[in-house]
């Protein structure tokens, strides 16, 4: 098990490295500053809570941690090819699936270090500007602890997170193209309420079951269902989403362990 952990460490090195890891870094920092701000500027003080302010940074900032983790999951495996490090990664005292995993868990780090990073830098953003309340005014009508809301928020974002990030893992794992990965899972990511309306429309019961209807969880936090004319709960989207992880990370698995690198 230390081994293992050894090669997690060895993964995340290569991420905390690059320049590009640390922009990002900056850019999820920043966006918070940016929209307290601005919105101070335009409405004052004491126009909205902080926690108000703080969800509208957070839906921002779930939109480019995504993306950014679908690009650390997408270079995870393709960039060995592109970069031709795979045949040294390979050669390694270790299973190809081990590998496979270190990078997968590299990958779920990543994304919870920069979501809690963003909720650090958009609660204290908006608690400079606007103010603190113990209030959950502007959140929910059925929130009683504006704490638990927003962990609650970020919990089920990191959900979808996964799910999104892990769907770009198994493309990077099959094609060896993170560009083909990346493009498809941010389509997957944008495209997501579209479909789930156009899927809505069939107004069928095998409707609960796609994927795109269960990527965003919020809803279940105002009582709602994500999944429209049908009766879900979130342990069942959960569910949903968890078997869909499961079988991309299966196809990731098969392809990556049985994929010739000789040429």
């Amino acid at each position: 098990m230390r081994n293992f952990w050894n090669l997690v460490q060895n993964e995340n090195m290569k991420i905390y490295r690059r320049l590009a890891t640390w922009i990002m870094l900056g850019i999820v920092v920043i966006i918070p500053l940016g929209i307290s701000l601005l919105l101070y500027a335009v409405s004052g003080s004491a126009a909205d809570s902080n926690w108000a302010i703080m969800m509208i940074s957070s839906q921002f900032l779930y939109f480019l941690i995504t993306i950014f983790t679908v690009v650390k999951a997408s270079e995870a495996v393709a960039g060995e090819f592109t970069w031709g490090t795979i045949k040294l990664l390979l050669i390694r005292p270790w299973r190809r699936s081990t590998i496979l995993l270190s990078k997968y868990v590299s990958m779920i780090l990543f994304a919870l270090f920069f979501l809690a990073v963003g909720f650090a830098a958009s609660f204290l953003m908006s608690v400079v500007f606007f103010g603190y309340t113990s209030s959950a005014a502007g959140l929910s009508q059925t929130a009683s602890s504006p704490w638990a809301y927003m962990l609650a928020l970020y919990g089920l974002q990191f959900v979808s997170l996964i799910a999104v990030a892990t769907f770009g893992f198994m493309m990077s794992s099959a094609f060896r193209s993170s560009g083909l990965a990346i493009g498809l899972s941010i389509f997957l990511l944008l495209s997501g309420q579209l479909l789930a309306g156009l899927f809505a429309l069939a107004d069928k019961a095998w409707v609960k079951y796609v994927v795109f209807l269960h990527l965003d969880l919020t809803p279940y936090l105002n009582g709602g269902s994500p999944v429209p004319n049908q009766e879900t709960t979130l342990g069942f989207s959960i569910a949903i989403l968890a078997a869909y992880v499961i079988v991309f990370n299966a196809v990731s698995w098969t392809v990556f362990c049985k994929r010739d690198v000789a040429a």
